[in-house]
């Protein structure tokens, strides 16, 4: 499966070993020596791709197809000869202020890792590079390859919130300016709300996970990895109180915008109504002068014209400067 398998090794005592090309016999390698172990890293393997791996690993049929569909809340399942575990890294563009969420899956055995990548977010690169410089760490067996990975997913999750709040304070800015906000801005707030709960699905399930990998009583978990799952599950607490409070802060600065649509709204309204007020007292005179009746005041008048003018600007004027004192203009 050359497309499939992204990278296959042994580690023995922290080491990157040079092992058989086919991972079946790399394995039995692995198991036969006792202190080594293989890690295998698959990307988007087919059903078919994947039966070879599930066979020789004897990985638990249910795993299996949730390794295969995806889509999977972030989990940890105990099984017979293998612990199961689901992250969801995710990765923020700023340029579309958009979240994408991958999967990957960790399977742990005695003497082996299996790593399922799917989407196109891979933190696993920089982990096998960081572990395989880190001796001291890597020959702690399987487990440390299962803390290496959820420690660098929890903490690109802490650099993606930091992005998402400075641009939910550049929206923030934006909305409360003395200009007012510009374009569909209820708009962009709920699609930003949108992006931050694809966030929370992410980090939100996973805390049940670290915390049970800090605990004790799980098989496949070295004793002396509990304190750095610990450390993880601390980074991932951090991670769910920055969400919280970026939809918190969303909720409010939507909020907000409603009611200055509203205050704008009202403002609009009344100046509206000041000034067909001012139109509608010349509108009555004029209508009024405008009958066709033969007996009316001032008809007859020299100045009659002039002095209807001079009413309807001198009531205009008096208008104007009444709602101006009251804030309507």
């Amino acid at each position: 499966m050359p497309g499939v398998i992204v990278d296959c090794a042994i580690y023995r005592g922290g080491r990157r070993t040079e092992g058989p090309a086919d991972f079946s016999d790399a394995l039995a390698e692995a198991r036969a020596t006792g202190d080594s172990f293989l890690w295998i890293g698959l990307h988007e393997p087919t059903e078919r791709e994947f039966d070879l791996v599930t066979s020789e690993f004897g990985l638990h049929p249910l795993a299996v197809e949730d390794a295969l569909r995806a889509h999977q809340r972030p989990k940890l399942e105990v099984y017979d000869d293998s612990l199961f575990l689901v992250l969801k890294p995710v990765e923020y563009d700023d340029s579309a202020d958009s979240v994408t969420a991958g999967e990957l899956m960790v399977f742990v055995g005695d003497s082996f890792v299996v790593t399922v990548r799917h989407g196109s977010t891979n933190p696993l690169g920089t982990v096998r590079e960081r572990l395989e410089s880190n001796p001291d760490v890597l020959q702690h067996g399987p487990t440390a390859v299962m803390y290496a990975v959820s420690d660098a997913v929890v903490d690109h999750y802490l650099d993606v919130a930091d992005a998402l709040r400075v641009d939910l304070d550049e929206l923030e800015a934006e909305v409360f300016s003395p200009a007012g906000a510009v374009g569909n801005t209820a708009g962009r707030i709920y699609t930003f709300k949108r992006q931050v709960l694809e966030f929370r699905r992410a980090t939100g399930p996973l805390g049940d996970p670290m915390m049970r990998l800090a605990g004790t009583g799980l098989p496949f978990v070295h004793e002396g990895s509990r304190p750095f799952f610990r450390d993880v599950s601390d980074h991932l607490t951090r991670v769910n109180e920055h969400v919280e409070g970026l939809d918190r802060l969303l909720s409010d600065i939507l909020s907000a915008h409603l009611a200055q649509m509203g205050v704008r709204q009202n403002d609009d309204m009344r100046k509206i109504s000041a000034w067909a007020a001012m139109a509608a007292v010349p509108t009555m005179i004029a209508g009024i002068y405008g009958m066709n009746f033969e007996y009316m005041p001032e008809l007859g008048w020299r100045w009659g014209y002039p002095a209807v003018l001079m009413l309807m600007g001198g009531a205009i004027f008096g208008l104007y400067r009444l709602f101006r004192r009251r804030g309507w203009l």
